[in-house]
């Protein structure tokens, strides 16, 4: 598994217990930096990714929500949530990353970690997004 692989799936671990617990990932990121047993499995691109859909939270909410065929977010696998606001902060903010690399990866953590139906979902929500970028950013 690559460093930015790892990066992505400690991100989603900190975005999806964030969720789960109510409280800002930012917040939960800044405590895991400061752990010391923590911090190994933090690169600067955990936080870039964590720091990144915070700072873009609604404008990723807004985006999977408009093109999320007959899917609220709340009605979504948290899991799921998790991956797509990782991928969708990629894809639609983040230059470095090709869109096929962002959505590959988001791709790749739904088929370990979330239902049969998700990778399929989250290709075709991601794929979608990549190709309206240009009118959401």
């Amino acid at each position: 598994m690559s460093a930015r692989s790892k990066a992505r799936a400690r991100a989603l671990d900190i975005l999806f217990e964030a969720d789960q617990r109510g409280l800002n990932a930012e917040v939960l990121l800044d405590e895991r930096l400061r752990d010391p047993e923590s911090r190994a499995g933090n690169n600067p691109y955990t936080a870039d990714l964590v720091r990144g859909v915070v700072g873009r939270w609604r404008d990723i909410d807004a985006a999977l929500t408009d093109y999320s065929q007959g899917w609220t977010l709340d009605r979504m696998p948290a899991v799921d949530r998790a991956i797509l606001r990782v991928g969708a902060w990629e894809v639609l903010f983040n230059d470095d990353i090709p869109d096929a690399a962002a959505i590959a990866e988001a791709v790749a953590l739904a088929t370990e970690l979330s239902t049969d139906e998700s990778p399929g979902f989250v290709n075709g929500l991601l794929a979608r997004l990549s190709e309206v970028k240009a009118t959401i950013v």
